[in-house]
């Protein structure tokens, strides 16, 4: 069956997932208030410029999970999620995940995000199969590490290639959604690439390359 891919933040959500998450650790009191939120911002825009080296913003935003173990920040997660995330998602990514499961298509999110964060939140769609930056656990308590390749740029087509052998699987047919430039390496390697709201790099290529655009619109606020 085909694969419906999909990247995370910006794409589905109306956000970037680990942004938000350094604001909802300053706000329980995991992080400095003011310098972490701002730290995040800093390195957040050289990523949206593609100049992040992604080493150093994980090495950043997982210092406060070191010596924690994964139950206790699942529990905060959820939470999170139920706040935060939840009124974040696009409708027309949520009508679009549908059509592709009514037409029977595998779904897949893969995200330069951490994998802690990405697969509840995928799991709120009703997606299992996620593909995003690992984390070390050693004596049941997170490290502070990443392990394995970073779902980033080309990381993105490595982990999915051995994703596709390991489940039998193939990009025959396959659609992937992104809005960021960062997602080109993997975007071209696609049958049908489709860009939404798509930061200018990654608009441009796609108007040269005769992609699909698309504007999906954010809730209105109640």
């Amino acid at each position: 069956m085909p694969l419906a891919i999909f990247d995370l933040d910006e794409t589905l959500i109306h956000g970037d997932c680990a942004s938000l998450w350094s604001a909802w650790m300053a706000r329980i009191g995991w992080v400095d208030a003011d310098l972490f939120p701002a730290r995040d911002r800093e390195l957040m825009a050289l990523y949206s410029e593609g100049r992040l080296a992604m080493e150093d913003y994980m090495a950043f935003s997982l210092e406060p999970l070191i010596g924690r173990t994964p139950a206790d920040v699942d529990e905060q997660v959820l939470h999170y999620i139920d706040e935060v995330i939840e009124p974040l998602f696009y409708p027309g990514a949520c009508a679009t995940v549908q059509a592709h499961r009514a037409a029977g298509e595998r779904l897949l999110v893969i995200s330069a995000s951490a994998a802690f964060l990405v697969k509840p939140i995928a799991a709120r769609l009703g997606i299992d199969a996620v593909l995003a930056i690992d984390l070390e656990v050693r004596d049941g308590r997170y490290t502070g590490r990443t392990q394995g390749v970073l779902t980033y740029r080309e990381g993105k087509v490595i982990r999915l290639a051995d994703w596709l052998e390991l489940h039998g699987e193939t990009l025959a047919d396959a659609s992937f959604y992104s809005d960021s430039r960062n997602d080109l390496p993997l975007l071209t390697r696609i049958t049908h690439p489709v860009a939404v709201n798509p930061d200018p790099v990654l608009l441009a290529h796609a108007q040269a390359a005769g992609w699909k655009v698309l504007e999906w619109q954010a809730r209105r606020s109640a």
